[in-house]
């Protein structure tokens, strides 16, 4: 590429075919995306990834996800570092957040863009610090399972009462990945607790992680570890969680990366408390 010249720049629609060259930049820079992270999602919203191009060459990216009416979540914004700094980045990002429409819009800010995404409007909600490191095994209680078919519904339905939108067709995929290993734990008939541990590009990764209270969330936690067999875990705890943080630092985990939750308005309600380990950074 001889030019690079902002008008230049083609803004259009990415497809899964795109994803590997988003997800390539997205470890080049640290983020550990999931290795089978791109059919879960598309599969909630396939109109929403952007890829910027000049001359045909991919020079930025980003998402702008719809989960429902009210609710879109921004994630993958990436541009290639020989081209930063030319306002690349800024015209792929307007051109994407005409998706959303009149959605409140979230996202997980790096440090470095956190001013750049409250000039855009966007109001901090919490900090979410990244724990990573070779989790200590506990023992794992008889009533965590792993799941089952008959668990979808009631999983789908927890879900949902965790987050600002319900997301069954991303869950479809998510819960039944290549790789990922879903297991949910029960008091009776009722959910208290569901965690995802799946394979990424530098670690394991575990998220979600709900549960209803603290200790069901170490009984999920215990079951992902003892899978992750001493391998490397990375879980991103949302910091108003305070018994979140204590799982993972008794867990052996230590702090590596840090983002910021932001909105751009109002959430519908949902169980915060119940957030033990966001799902990804780059969805929600």
């Amino acid at each position: 590429m001889t030019a690079a010249a902002l008008e230049d720049l083609v803004v259009t629609q990415a497809g899964p075919d795109d994803w590997p060259v988003i997800a390539g930049w997205a470890a080049d820079e640290g983020w550990n995306p999931g290795v089978a992270d791109g059919p879960a999602f598309f599969a909630q919203d396939p109109e929403g990834f952007f890829l910027g191009q000049i001359d045909g060459e991919p020079v930025s990216a980003i998402s702008v996800v719809n989960y429902s009416d009210d609710y879109a979540f921004l994630g993958c914004y990436l541009v290639r570092p020989d081209l930063r700094g030319r306002g690349h980045g800024l015209t792929t990002w307007k051109t994407a957040l005409a998706h959303a429409g009149t959605r409140t819009i979230g996202l997980d800010g790096v440090v470095a863009q956190q001013d750049n995404y409250r000039r855009s409007g966007f109001e901090l909600a919490h900090r979410t610090v990244r724990f990573t490191g070779v989790a200590s095994v506990t023992d794992v209680p008889a009533d965590v399972h792993v799941l089952r078919p008959g668990d979808h519904a009631d999983v789908t339905a927890y879900d949902g009462a965790c987050c600002p939108a319900d997301r069954p067709r991303f869950l479809a995929h998510w819960l039944t990945g290549p790789g990922h290993y879903a297991v949910v734990r029960r008091a009776g008939d009722r959910v208290t607790g569901y965690g995802v541990l799946r394979p990424a590009r530098d670690s394991l990764r575990i998220g979600p992680l709900f549960a209803d209270t603290p200790e069901d969330a170490q009984a999920v936690f215990a079951a992902l570890a003892a899978e992750a067999a001493g391998r490397e875990v990375a879980l991103d705890v949302p910091g108003t969680n305070v018994a979140g943080i204590a799982l993972a630092e008794r867990a052996g985990l230590r702090p590596s990366f840090e983002t910021a939750r932001m909105y751009t308005g109002p959430v519908r309600p949902h169980a915060r408390e119940r957030v033990f380990g966001v799902t990804t950074l780059e969805l929600g």
